[in-house]
């Protein structure tokens, strides 16, 4: 089985400060979801690793989250897209979770349901809390520029061995 694990904020859609808070403000990223299509066509499975703490916030109720969820797959299918599973963290960082990145509780959880090694899976993010999970876990991290990803090259110490992309699109056409 093929695997691949990305973020969803600054990743497949547009990152806000503010939150993606409603359906209306989630918005892809150019050739972000042609890029999901064709890693389907590749045969891999893909699947989102998100932490989304506006639900401890308060900014967004969980029907909020799956209306945003659902636009996000309703979006991939009409360019012939899927994401196969979508694993979030509603919690703050001070609730101190296994969950939430950077702390590796969901790409574990992710691992036992898909009953796989994440050993060189690749996993796409655009913030180090998102790369350095991957790497604890043997994942190959890639850090795309959209999103936070320009502060985070900027700020350097990235997980050894990660590979800088533009965007989705990039990573997709380098591994395929």
């Amino acid at each position: 089985m093929k695997l691949i694990i990305l973020d969803r904020d600054g990743v497949i859609n547009l990152d806000s400060d503010q939150f993606i808070k409603s359906p209306a403000e989630w918005q892809p990223i150019p050739g972000s979801l042609e890029a999901i299509a064709r890693l389907n066509q590749a045969d891999y499975r893909v699947v989102v690793a998100t932490n989304q703490s506006g639900v401890a916030r308060g900014l967004f109720d969980m029907p909020t989250l799956n209306a945003i969820h659902d636009k996000m797959h309703k979006a991939c299918a009409l360019v012939g897209a899927r994401i196969d599973a979508v694993f979030f963290c509603p919690h703050n960082a001070e609730a101190h979770c296994h969950c939430r990145k950077p702390n590796p509780g969901m790409l574990e959880e992710i691992a036992a349901r898909y009953n796989t090694s994440l050993k060189d899976v690749p996993a796409v993010g655009d913030s180090l809390r998102d790369l350095l999970p991957a790497a604890a876990l043997g994942a190959r991290p890639y850090l795309v520029l959209t999103g936070k990803g320009t502060k985070t090259f900027a700020a350097g110490n990235l997980p050894e061995g990660t590979q800088v992309f533009p965007d989705l699109a990039a990573v997709v056409a380098s591994l395929l």
